[in-house]
C-alpha cells in the first residue's frame, strides 16, 4: 500500500506539471483570450511550489510547511473564489466577500483551532465549504444555460468536475484527519482517493484548455 501511495504521489506532481504545460501551450495557441487564461499562470505557479516542496527547496528563513499553510494553500482558495465568483458567475461582491471571510477565519484558527484536535485543518475545511457553495452555483448555472448541450466547449465544466472530486470529495479527509488516521484501513483507502482525485482533477484542468473555449459564456 505504501509503495502505491508513493507512486501516486509522484503521479500527482507529474499531472500538475502536465496540466501546467498543456495550459500554457493551449493559451498561446488559441486565438481567443479571456480571464480564464490566468488559470495557466496559476497552474505553473502551483507546480513550481510543489516541486520546491518535494525537493526541499528552502523559502528563505521560512519552513516549507509554513509557506504552504499560510501562503500557497490560501492563494489556491482565493484563486478559485476569483475563478468561480468573479470570472464565471460574474458576482464580484461574492468574490470579495468570500475572500474576506476566508482570510478573517485565520483569527479563530490561530486562537483556537491550532490546539483543537477535532478539526485537523480548520482553514482548509472552511475554504472547502465556501468553495462547495460556488461549485453548486456553477452546476446550477451550467444546468440552466441555453448552451447546456454544448457543455464540452465550456472550460468550467471540466474545472468544476475536477474541483468537485478533489476539494469537495476530500473535505472530510482533512477536516477529520486525526480521527480517520486512527482507523488505518479507512485512512489508507481515503488517502488513495485523495491522490487519485488530485490526478484526475489536474487532468480535468488540462482538458478544460484542450476542449474548452476560453471565450465561452
Amino acid at each position: 500500500m505504501r509503495d502505491i501511495q508513493w507512486l501516486l504521489q509522484d503521479l500527482m506532481i507529474f499531472s500538475e506539471g502536465l496540466a501546467a504545460l498543456i495550459a500554457v501551450i493551449m493559451t498561446f495557441k488559441k486565438r481567443e483570450k479571456s480571464l480564464y487564461s490566468y488559470f495557466a499562470i496559476y497552474l505553473v505557479f502551483i507546480f513550481c511550489c510543489e516541486m520546491f516542496g518535494k525537493f526541499g527547496v528552502k523559502y528563505g528563513p521560512f519552513p516549507i510547511n509554513l509557506v504552504f499553510n499560510y501562503f500557497v494553500i490560501p492563494l489556491e482558495f482565493i484563486f478559485f473564489f476569483w475563478l468561480y465568483a468573479y470570472v464565471s458567475l460574474q458576482k464580484k461582491i461574492l468574490f470579495w466577500s468570500f475572500t474576506a471571510v476566508f482570510l478573517l477565519a485565520y483569527i479563530p484558527n490561530e486562537l483556537y483551532f491550532l490546539k483543537n484536535k477535532y478539526i485537523f485543518s480548520f482553514n482548509y475545511t472552511f475554504g472547502s465549504v465556501l468553495l462547495m457553495f460556488l461549485v453548486v452555483m456553477e452546476y446550477y448555472k451550467q444546468i440552466n444555460s441555453d448552451r447546456i448541450l454544448e457543455f464540452a466547449k465550456n472550460p468550467m465544466f471540466y474545472t468544476n468536475l475536477g474541483v468537485t472530486l478533489f476539494y469537495i470529495g476530500t473535505l472530510p479527509y482533512w477536516a477529520f484527519y486525526l480521527q480517520i488516521f486512527e482507523h488505518k484501513q479507512v485512512w489508507n483507502i481515503y488517502t488513495l482517493y485523495f491522490q487519485i482525485s488530485a490526478i484526475i482533477m489536474y487532468l480535468m484542468f488540462a482538458s478544460s484548455f484542450i476542449w474548452g473555449k476560453q471565450n465561452y459564456s
